[in-house]
């Protein structure tokens, strides 16, 4: 079982891919996301929504994104879908279009719907009718504009800080494996140099630019040359992607 608490000196990609392991080999997307809750029921998560969809040529509006569809799994209290609070935070107050405008990759409901202002007392209030007083996401975005989603719900608002850097990396890994699903990543993914594969391998190890740089007997700046050539190369958004792109290819 997975500890509550993600010691520090562990390492995140390490914990993550703990929980997202079992995920990463189901055969149907359906069967990853319950895998992954399974998973992550474990350290407090309560509720759980995946979408595989493509993103919408209109005006991103609550609408818009509600219609553009692909639901996988949705793991919540039984009335809560359709109910008068659901459809609150889905079509009167959805905050969380803003991490999609901006190619968010890792996010929190409250990084966009802050708990301490008052205009969202309302969106709390439905979301706590669900038992979600605050919710992980992870986003992933692929070709042809295939984005997968995870909302990963918790009832304690307060998680530990590691913790929940481990849950989002594992939720990018499972989104990873349901863009696998869509064929969203491609048909054929350039490869990576050795260089660029062990940058990015010591970069999902933890370890800094410097320390990669000192290990490799390299310069920062090329470091950072070969990390960001293999985000590229990888269609990854940002480096937190490329890693979870690369630990779904199990090339980690």
């Amino acid at each position: 079982m997975i500890a509550r608490h993600v010691p520090p000196e562990e390492n995140i990609v390490g914990q993550a891919l703990l929980l997202a392991e079992d995920a990463l080999t189901a055969a149907t997307p359906e069967e990853a996301s319950t895998r992954f809750f399974q998973a992550a029921s474990r350290i407090g998560a309560t509720y759980l929504q995946t979408r595989l969809y493509r993103r919408p040529l209109a005006r991103l509006t609550s609408q818009v994104h509600w219609q553009a569809g692909g639901f996988i799994t949705r793991i919540s209290p039984e009335k809560w879908p359709g109910s008068a609070a659901f459809n609150y935070i889905c079509f009167d107050c959805n905050p969380l279009l803003g991490a999609i405008r901006e190619n968010r990759t890792r996010y929190r409901f409250s990084d966009f719907a802050p708990h301490a202002a008052r205009n969202f007392k309302v969106y709390w209030d439905a979301l706590g009718e669900a038992g979600i007083a605050d919710a992980l996401c992870a986003t992933s975005y692929g070709s042809r504009g295939v984005i997968t989603s995870l909302h990963l719900g918790f009832g304690e608002r307060d998680l530990d800080p590691d913790l929940a850097r481990a849950a989002q990396m594992a939720g990018l890994m499972l989104t990873e494996r349901l863009m696998e699903f869509s064929g969203g990543l491609g048909d054929d993914l350039p490869g990576l140099s050795d260089r660029e594969r062990d940058c990015l391998a010591f970069m999902a190890d933890g370890r800094r630019d410097k320390d990669i740089a000192d290990l490799l007997g390299i310069t920062e700046t090329t470091v950072r040359f070969h990390i960001d050539n293999a985000r590229r190369k990888l269609g990854a958004k940002n480096r937190a992607q490329a890693v979870a792109r690369l630990a779904n290819l199990r090339l980690i």
